[in-house]
């Protein structure tokens, strides 16, 4: 029987170096990070220099570094894309996530994650990208437990999957909204997220239902109580959505899934943790006190209403209370929660959305920095906690790794060896003429002492033994030997061999289509040759390169708004007309698919010149 425990990792985002440290210490077992170029968050950059930095402090636990390398690429960049690839290679970074094939072509010698960029939501797409050489599945975010236990029994690949974080309201990877209002793709790192802007809901006849709101803005995921549930349905890798998100919201919420993860594998004996160390934090993490728009488990039990946040795109953060009364330059508050100066406050009633910091607070009266538009009975939402940003900011966070200590000591010679958890070992040794030390016991209290003192080093002494305390040993000795055995430990950590799982693609796999559509953003010679070697007959030039994208389906969706506003035509809707978004110039027609229950939205947006296929 097989004594092998399934590994379980906690993957979390990194927008440069001081994020990658900050979620390494607070317990990552492993970062994705993005590169100088080719990553699906342009903003979010690195250079290849910075990432070797990041890969060497990670290693030193274990933890694994990816690289988004997952935007289409076109056939002028093929060229650049490798090579930056194979410098990634070269300085250990541990895989590539990808969604352009050409990659799959370059014969890279690492492995390869399939990004959810690649739309991964069927069980037969799953298996097709296990047999082409696909380390890991990332599963896209609208997917059930239901569907995600399909692709588990359809594969054995590692799959994985967010639990925290933004939610894309399109199906990753098919979503051409940002494209269609401007020249900036979602699928080249650069979508301008109209998906958060207003949208007037209109019929074909012309009358307006819904005006001004935002109709595509979904709520923030929150898996936090489903990791036990996801761990035995076969997820292996829990991701953190925020490459764009400051130090202390990675402080705060991978501390808090590091806590939810630990706690799940503790009654799961099959399972640990992928990395090695322990974290110490001094604040209590508690993600709903940063950035969170209202966070939720969009369609994990389902297709469900419910899960759109059409008043506002912003964090609201925690409900607070009401407006009593409102004065000339403060307000009266009915609270539950203690407000303080510094917090950051929004304030609602119906369309109205009003955010303002507080300046001074005297029990139940606060003043805010603003208090134009503020009215008595408006419902207030604290979405910055000063108090809890600055025990963020001032408490230290340390990851250590647990080493033993053999201290073994004669009249010519002094040995002390460190062992870590995993077997790694380094030993100092002294050649010296000892005198027999005037007390034994207090001798090797010394030596304890002094072996005991890992100082800032990535090492916290979990035992020591002792032999040969009848001779002493000057403390200047004993800390010399320290200090060198623990740095040739560090140095071997970060040499330690990291098992990959790298793959090669046999070629016989065969595509379940025979046909792909411009929806499959195939746009260069790479990516055309591997589905054609994997059985594909026809494959039409991705979306992303046309001209223009009217009359073309440029957002499908597991997101429904006649499900959200109480209209599901599969559940008696009175509303039959055909229905439309619209925001300034762009105009939508929204189509239903009942059958999978999905929505896409029909670019109708007419342009000056119509695109040639």
């Amino acid at each position: 029987m097989s004594t092998t425990k399934r590994k379980i990792e906690l993957l979390c985002p990194a927008r440069d170096y001081n994020g990658a440290i900050a979620a390494v210490d607070c317990g990552a077992d492993a970062l994705y990070i993005g590169a100088e170029s080719f990553g699906a968050r342009r903003s979010a950059t690195n250079t290849t220099d910075d990432i070797a930095r990041v890969v060497d402090y990670a290693h030193l636990f274990g933890v694994r570094v990816y690289v988004t390398l997952n935007t289409i690429l076109y056939e002028s960049e093929l060229g650049e894309a490798e090579r930056l690839a194979r410098r990634l290679i070269d300085i250990g970074v541990d895989a590539l996530i990808v969604q352009d094939m050409a990659y799959r072509e370059m014969g890279l010698p690492v492995e390869l994650h399939s990004s959810t960029q690649m739309c991964n939501m069927t069980p037969e797409g799953a298996k097709f990208l296990e047999e082409c050489g696909f380390s890991r599945v990332i599963l896209e975010r609208a997917l059930s437990l239901e569907e995600i236990k399909a692709i588990r029994r359809a594969t054995t690949v590692d799959l994985e999957c967010f639990v925290h974080g933004a939610i894309c309201v399109g199906h990753s990877g098919r979503c051409y909204l940002s494209r269609s209002q401007s020249h900036r793709s979602g699928n080249r790192g650069e979508c301008s997220q109209p998906c958060r802007l207003t949208y007037d809901l209109v019929t074909g006849k012309g009358e307006t239902l819904i005006k001004g709101k935002h109709l595509l803005s979904v709520k923030d995921f929150d898996l936090s109580e489903r990791i036990g549930e996801l761990i035995d349905a076969g997820v292996m890798s829990f991701k953190i959505e925020g490459r764009l998100k400051d130090d202390n919201y990675i402080k705060n919420v991978v501390s808090y899934y590091r806590q939810k993860i630990d706690a799940a594998l503790a009654s799961r004996p099959d399972c640990e943790r992928l990395s090695s160390g322990v974290s110490k934090v001094e604040f209590v993490p508690d993600p709903k006190k940063t950035f969170s728009r209202s966070g939720g488990e969009y369609m994990y039990s389902g297709k469900r209403a419910g899960v759109a946040s059409f008043d506002t795109p912003k964090a609201l953060g925690e409900y607070v209370g009401t407006v009593a009364v409102v004065g000339r330059r403060d307000i009266k508050v009915v609270s539950r929660l203690k407000l303080s100066a510094g917090d950051g406050l929004c304030f609602i009633a119906g369309d109205s959305v009003i955010g303002t910091n507080i300046n001074r607070v005297e029990g139940s009266t606060i003043e805010p920095n603003r208090i134009e538009g503020i009215k008595a009975g408006m419902e207030i939402y604290r979405n910055h906690d000063h108090s809890f940003t600055q025990s963020i900011e001032r408490s230290r966070t340390r990851r250590t790794i647990a080493v033993s200590c053999v201290v073994e000591v004669s009249q010519n010679e002094i040995r002390a060896t460190y062992t870590d958890d995993e077997g790694n070992e380094a030993t100092a040794v002294r050649s010296v003429e000892l005198e027999a030390a005037k007390n034994s016991e207090q001798m090797a209290s010394t030596i304890k002492e002094q072996m005991a003192k890992c100082g800032d080093s990535i090492f916290h002494l979990s035992d020591i033994t002792i032999k040969g305390a009848e001779w002493f040993v000057p403390a200047k000795t004993l800390a010399e030997m320290r200090r060198t055995a623990i740095s040739t430990l560090a140095s071997k950590r970060v040499m330690q061999h990291i098992a990959h799982d790298i793959r090669l693609d046999s070629g016989t796999a065969q595509h379940p289509l025979k046909r792909l559509s411009q929806h499959y953003n195939v746009v260069n010679s790479l990516a055309r040759r591997f589905y054609q070697r994997h059985g594909v007959e026809h494959i039409v030039e991705g979306l992303d390169s046309w001209s223009s994208t009217y009359g073309e389906r440029v957002m499908e969706s597991s997101y429904c708004i006649r499900r959200e506003i109480g209209q599901c035509l599969k559940r008696g809707s009175t509303l039959r007309d055909k229905l439309y978004l619209e925001h300034g110039r762009h105009r939508y027609l929204l189509d239903f698919d009942c059958a999978q229950c999905r929505m896409s939205l029909i670019d109708c947006s007419e342009p000056e010149n119509r695109v040639k296929r």
